[in-house]
């Protein structure tokens, strides 16, 4: 009489056991559906227009973030250049996704904003639809917020992004805090040291490099000056790139 409790103990534990195990496994399951049915693929957006790529990330649930706009001569105006993450890429969804859209083919003219107050120069680059990128000031002899130096240089062709970079008179009681790399080729190397360590920036030891003498004109072409031993031929930073005192200048010199 013993053993039938006993027996529908068990029977009732084993009920309650698989029971238990059916509503891990739906929990589980729906865990699983739950998390990888909140991600998504991300698409190929580049060449898209961004109006495209906006509607076609919409659909997926993420977010389209216009990060930057660059010139380009291969992608038309108002296209995807670069996307990140890159496609086929597993994320969330309301992930972000940045984009670089094209401005096409540089037409704009860089104006010539040195000697400028630094407001004007501001106005003067928004006037053609440009911006001020970077500003570093530097104590110099020339009224406060006079623009020094610019990057890139008036007239430029070939400018990656619509903006330019100003260096600006700072008063002499304060820091510079970067400056624009000046055109260091053609000067006597130890012209181009000394003018560099006047505001604090280092050289490495020169690279020499033996250059051949040129003829100096042939026909009726114009005669060349010859490259004059000792003097810069090439220099890392380019000119007009902004460097800061800590940074240390690669010079290379005809031997």
């Amino acid at each position: 009489m013993r053993m039938r409790p006993i027996k529908n103990f068990f029977q009732i534990a084993s009920l309650v056991m698989l029971l238990v195990a059916v509503a891990l496994l739906a929990a589980i399951t729906t865990m699983h559906f739950a998390i990888h049915g909140a991600e998504v693929q991300v698409p190929a957006l580049q060449g898209m227009t961004v109006a495209d790529a906006r509607s076609q990330t919409a659909g997926l649930g993420l977010n389209l973030d216009v990060d930057n706009r660059y010139y380009s001569s291969d992608v038309g105006a108002g296209h995807i250049l670069t996307q990140s993450p890159a496609s086929g890429t597993v994320v969330r969804r309301e992930w972000r996704v940045r984009v670089a859209e094209s401005l096409g083919p540089q037409k704009v003219d860089v104006p010539n904003t040195v000697g400028e107050d630094q407001r004007v120069a501001a106005l003067t680059l928004r006037r053609v639809g440009l911006e001020v990128g970077t500003t570093a000031q530097i104590p110099w002899k020339a009224p406060e917020g006079t623009v020094l130096a610019q990057d890139p240089p008036a007239h430029a062709q070939g400018i990656s992004r619509p903006s330019v970079n100003l260096l600006v008179a700072a008063a002499d009681d304060e820091a510079a805090d970067g400056f624009v790399m000046p055109d260091m080729v053609g000067l006597p190397v130890v012209t181009a040291q000394a003018q560099l360590a006047r505001v604090g920036i280092q050289t490495q030891t020169p690279t020499y490099v033996p250059t051949a003498v040129q003829p100096v004109g042939v026909g009726d072409a114009a005669p060349k000056a010859p490259v004059k031993p000792g003097s810069v031929i090439a220099q890392s930073p380019s000119a007009g790139a902004r460097v800061y005192q800590n940074a240390t200048v690669t010079l290379t010199v005809a031997e």
